[in-house]
Parts: structure tokens; sequence; C-alpha cells
């Protein structure tokens, strides 16, 4: 990951222009001194000539001064026979040279040690750099451990210059001595060009370490030095986990954590926005996770995600801590992962109680189901019959307010008035049928219609099409009942509604055809209007039957069961969305083929509902011969009249009651039509959909009824 610049201070010039606070003096060109008067303190030489060539000198001679050299190449400043160059093209590497008329023996045993010296260099350099604001904690502290590091390397190139200068250090015993820290030193060198080579910064940097000390498991020595510096490194990183598993807060002033936060998803859109991403998103992990942490990185994330939940509702909670909660180590003994585990546990547990007990979340789901899937009739039943005339009106001609007011009083005059929780239930008029309603939603899986004829909105759409309850949820409740669970609990909503106002509707036909069973209707259409009403009402009460009581109150249990044994709020989005999905599909929401044609259905069968007081009207007053008065006293013109009137009257209601005849078979011919086309897309589709069984069985019947 490369390192990510957020608001930091910036590094001082003077730290950057002055050479002298930063180290580079050991590699500036050769007699640049500070002190121009005093040759004492060129740092190119050790005297006020030229030099001669190595050469010149005895072996014995020339031993002593590649010593001399040497040690000061260790510290990465030039001798007088022992160069620096800088490599072109590649920035920060660097070679050391030798005098070509050294001693070949002294050539060979000064390029052992020259590796040694470049590693020192890099690592110096890489200490200089990474120590600035920009480059973030971990490399902060890695520069730190670095640091720490090189103190003791220049410790011990104290302590062999003592031993030169006591006339007790050989080549042979500065290569001897040297080569402990040289596979040590060569290692860190190597992280060092890859960090720098990446820009690499925050996770990456610990990523890096680790995977080279894995890499280095043959040799012990080195192991222990990397995963030291791995510990070292990750030290700050863990300050910035423990705060966020423990107080749900995080302090990441350089943007090296593996969890993002956007700031910009505001807990408020969870009730307003369908796609609200807040729940989602608002904490999120990033692509960087350091390894020790991948396998637990879903646990830490939501951890702090609940302690936020917490802190938002304004219950200040702590996660409590000891001695054993600190997270100062990612060792072998799996400490850490016990700390986030429990850490994790005690989040989890009282988020859960907190919405459970404080703000009662099934308490609102069982208040939600009273209303949003009628599962209290009588509020409804009084309701549809006060707002009858309003939800007659087109939707565009429906006041809100009034329909609220008529709810208002349907649910303060019945049983709903015993829960506390009515007062949050508000209603509203959608503007689109419920098939363009479903076609526009994007996350229900729903095959479009949108090029079929049939799915057409219709010219004229009333109150009852797209009438719909709400519900006003609040924080934190919204997290599980959000705008989109609310959404399809309307979807419901409104497709049960509707059966039942055509259920209503064909009640209501069906005590017409009672109310005129005193009359002799043989010969007339209404027996054959009569068996008609009855197979309409057989469907519609099979329809409502399967919906409630197979679909929505097995679901709504097994949900119940399953919220009592959830351990965590996610188990109970997890649990509440499977059964509003689970209940969409049953009940035919996600089958738009199955749902045009239960809609064709109910529109014949509230046709015929419509027609009804007419078809009966036209058919039971159908005048009889026999009825003629009896009265002697009438005349025989007076009786010859009458009869001819009755004659010219009964040939008038017979032709009309021709018609009514055929209205009647009309009805007849589509609504089983429509319900035999039915039954095989239920047969086919029942084999895919197990829970479609009993439905298709039932529709089957009605259609053998027929």
């Amino acid at each position: 990951m490369e390192a990510t610049v957020t608001s930091c201070p910036s590094t001082p010039r003077w730290n950057l222009e002055r050479p002298f606070l930063t180290g580079r003096f050991h590699q500036e060109t050769k007699g640049t001194s500070r002190f121009p008067d005093a040759k004492s303190f060129s740092f190119d030489s050790f005297s006020s000539g030229p030099e001669k060539p190595i050469g010149c000198y005895d072996t014995a001679v020339q031993e002593l001064i590649v010593i001399d050299d040497l040690l000061s190449a260790l510290v990465g400043i030039e001798g007088r026979y022992i160069s620096i160059k800088r490599l072109r093209g590649k920035e920060g590497n660097v070679t050391f040279q030798v005098d070509a008329s050294m001693d070949l023996a002294l050539q060979e045993m000064a390029k052992r040690i020259f590796p040694l010296c470049e590693s020192f260099l890099l690592i110096d350099q890489f200490v200089e750099s990474r120590s600035q604001f920009k480059n973030g904690l971990v490399n902060h502290a890695f520069a730190a451990a670095l640091r720490a590091l090189l103190l003791d390397y220049q410790a011990m190139v104290a302590q062999l210059e003592h031993q030169f200068r006591l006339g007790r250090l050989s080549v042979q015993g500065l290569w001897f001595y040297c080569q402990p820290m040289m596979g040590s030193m060569q290692a860190l060198s190597i992280v060092i060009q890859k960090a720098s080579a990446n820009n690499l910064a925050g996770s990456a940097v610990l990523n890096l370490l680790q995977s080279q000390a894995k890499a280095m498991a043959g040799d012990n020595a080195v192991r222990s030095l990397l995963e030291k510096m791995a510990q070292c490194a990750s030290n700050a990183y863990l300050g910035i986990l423990e705060r966020w598993i423990y107080e749900g807060v995080i302090d990441d002033p350089y943007g090296e954590f593996f969890i993002a936060e956007n700031k910009s998803l505001q807990k408020e859109s969870l009730t307003q926005d369908y796609d609200a991403k807040y729940w989602r998103q608002r904490y999120s992990l990033k692509e960087d996770i350091p390894s020790f942490l991948a396998n637990i990185a879903g646990t830490i994330l939501t951890t702090g995600k609940y302690l936020n939940v917490m802190r938002e509702c304004g219950h200040n909670v702590q996660v409590p801590m000891s001695e054993n909660s600190k997270l100062m180590t990612f060792g072998s003994s799996h400490h850490y992962l016990e700390c986030v585990k429990a850490a994790y546990e005690f989040a989890s547990g009282e988020l859960l109680n907190l919405i459970k007990e404080k703000y009662d979340l099934v308490g609102k789901l069982r208040s939600i189901k009273h209303y949003l899937l009628l599962d209290q009739g009588d509020f409804l039943v009084h309701f549809m019959d006060i707002a009858r005339e309003e939800l007659l009106k087109k939707h565009d001609e429906i006041s809100v307010e009034k329909l609220q007011s008529l709810l208002d009083l349907a649910l303060r005059t019945t049983a709903a008035a015993a829960d506390p929780c009515h007062e949050d239930l508000t209603c509203f008029v959608e503007r689109s049928s419920l098939l363009k309603g479903l076609s526009t939603l994007k996350d229900l899986d729903i095959k479009t219609i949108s090029d079929n004829n049939d799915a057409e909105e219709p010219l004229s759409i009333t109150g009852l099409e797209t009438f719909s309850l709400s519900y006003k949820i609040r924080w934190p409740l919204s997290i599980v009942i959000s705008r989109k669970a609310l959404a399809k609990y309307q979807l419901i909503f409104r497709f049960v509604f509707h059966c039942k106002h055509v259920e209503r509707q064909l009640c209501g036909a069906w005590q017409m055809h009672q109310g005129v069973r005193a009359f002799n209707t043989c010969g007339t259409a209404i027996s054959r209007s009569s068996l008609l009403c009855r197979s309409m009402l057989k469907f519609i009460n099979s329809l409502l039957h399967y919906l409630t009581f197979e679909v929505l109150e097995p679901n709504w249990h097994v949900m119940h069961g399953r919220l009592q044994t959830a351990k965590s709020i996610d188990e109970v989005i997890q649990h509440h969305d499977f059964f509003l999905d689970k209940c969409l599909r049953e009940c035919l929401l996600r089958l738009p083929e199955l749902l045009k044609k239960v809609e064709k259905l109910k529109s014949l069968c509230l046709q015929y509902a419509a027609a009804a007081q007419w078809l009966i009207s036209s058919s039971i007053d159908i005048p009889k011969l026999e009825d003629a008065p009896s009265d002697t006293s009438l005349g025989p013109e007076k009786s010859k009249q009458w009869k001819s009137r009755s004659l010219s009257k009964a040939q008038k209601l017979m032709t009309r009651n021709a018609a009514v005849t055929d209205s009647i078979l009309k009805f007849e011919r589509e609504f089983n039509a429509e319900l035999q086309s039915l039954g095989p897309i239920l047969s086919s589709s029942s084999q895919a959909e197990p829970y479609l069984t009993h439905l298709a069985q039932w529709i089957l019947g009605v259609g053998h009824d027929q």
C-alpha cells in the first residue's frame, strides 16, 4: 500500500537543507569542511598534502591504513583509500571502491566487509527519510527500531576501533567480528530496498517484515531480528487496533489502519434511502490487511461497528480492560486473538441487549406484523368502511391528510388503541400499481415485465390499488428495519390489502344473492350467478388463507424463534431479511407471470362484484301470468288490458334476462379460462418452488368444480 498523505505536519526545511543534521555530511565530496582554516577537520584525509598511492607502503603499513579506512567505512565515512561512489539511476544505492595499488589480499578482505558498510548506509538513509511525518506511524516505529539497532552497531564499531588503537586488531580479526552482523544487516537492507522501491506504509510494511522473517526460517538469528523489527513496527498499529475494538474509535492520523470510515454516510439515510449503504459501507475493510489479522478482520470490523452504534445511541460503553487485554504482541501465543474475541463477544452482547431490551425490537416487529401484515383485522375492517369513499377516488385525487385522520380514528376506536406503537403508523398513496412498483425494484431479482403489453399501467387506478401504510422507525432499530425492509413490508401489505378488498366486494355480492333466495329464481340467471360468485369467493378465500396461514404466520414464527437465539445484531438482520425475502417469494411477488394471472383474476372478481346488483335486480323482477288479479269485479275490458300490458312487459324483461345471462356466461368463461391457464403455471412452478404445491392443488380443484 502506498503511503496515504493525510493532514500531517510537514518536515522543517532546515532538517533537509542542512546535511550536518541528517548525516549526509559523511557522503559529501572531499574537501567540504565547515572549518576551512582547520585542516585537521577535513573529512577526506588525515594529512595536509596529496595522498600517495597505498601501494607505496609495505604490506604491514597497508594493513593498518586499510583497517583505519574500513572502520570509517563501517559508519559511512570515506577513508583515504576507500571511496564511496553513488550509482547513477539508483537513488540511495552506493558502492565502495579501493585504491587499485592496494595489496590484492587486503583488497579481497576489504571487499568482503563492503556489503556490511553498504547495508549500514542504506539503513541509515532509510531511518532519516522514514522518520518524516508523512510516512506514517508504522514507518516511524520501524525507523525507531532500526535507529536503536544502529546504536548497537555503532557501539560495536567503537569497540573495534578501541582494539585497533591498542594494536590488537588485524584485518582477519575485523572480518571475524563483523561476520555475526553481516547476515542481519543484509536481511534488513533487502527489506528496506523493497519498502523504499514501492513506497510502502502501514500494513504493507508489517506484511513485508513478516514474509521476510518466514523466508529466513533457516537462520534463527536473522529470523528473530526480523520478528523483533515487525513487533516494534506493529506497536503503533496495535495501538490503533486497541482503540477500535475497545472504544470504537479510529485514531488513524495517517490513514494506515485497514478499516476505512466514510463520514459522508449518515444514520438518517437508513430511514430515507432505499439503497442506504450506512451499515455496510460506513465502516469497511481496505484491501491491505496485516497478514496476522487477515482471518479476524471481519470480527474486528464488526466489533468497532457495534461500539459505534451504542455511542450513537448515547450509550457510552467501553470494553472492560485489564493488563491481559493490552494488544502489545502478535507472536505465536495468539494472545491478540483472544483479546479480539473477548471484545467482540462483549460488544455484540451489549448491543443486542440494548436493542432488544431498551428499544424493544421484537415488540416493534410484532406491531409491524399487526398492521402491515394485517395480523389484526378489526382496525382494517373499520378503516375500509369509513374510508371507502376516499379510496374509490383516483390516486391523484385522494387527500392523504383525510386518509390519515380516518386511519387514526380507526386505530383509536378498535383494539389497536391498546398498542403503544400505533401512533407510529402513517399512510400514503403510491403513484403506480403493484406490478409497476415491483418492476422498479432492482434488488428483488424479478424478471422484467415491461416488454409485455399486459404489464402496462391501467388508465385509472384508484386508492384501493395504491394505498399503503408506513411506520416510523427510529435509530438504532433502523439498522434492522431499514427503508428497504419497510418497502418489502409495504409490498406484501398492498397485495394482501387488495385481496381483502376483493373478498369484501364478493361477500357483498354473495349477500345480495342470499337476499333474493325467497324469490322464485328458477329459470333465471341468478342461480348461475350464485355458483359463479361462490367459485370466486372460494378462489379469493383460498388465496388469502394461503398468504396468511401458510406463508406469513409460519415464517413469522420461525423468524421469532431465530431472533430469540441470535447472538449478534448481524444475525438479527440476516434472519429478518431472510424472513422478508421468503415471504415476498412465497406471496408470488417475485413470480411476475403468476402475479399477473392472479391480478387478472382479482380484476374479473371486482368487475363481477360491481355488476352483481344490476344482474340480480334485472333477473328477479319477472312477472308471472298466474299472479293476475282474481278480483271478479274487474270488467272483461280491464282484465284484457292488464293481460296485454303484462305480456308486453314480460317480453321486455325476458329480453333483458337473456342479456344478463350472456353477461354472466361471459364472466364465467373469462374466469374459468384464467383459472385454467393459472393451473399449469402453478403446477410447473411448484416443482422449483415447493411451497406452491398446496395453492396449485386447491386452484386446480376450483377449475374442476367449474
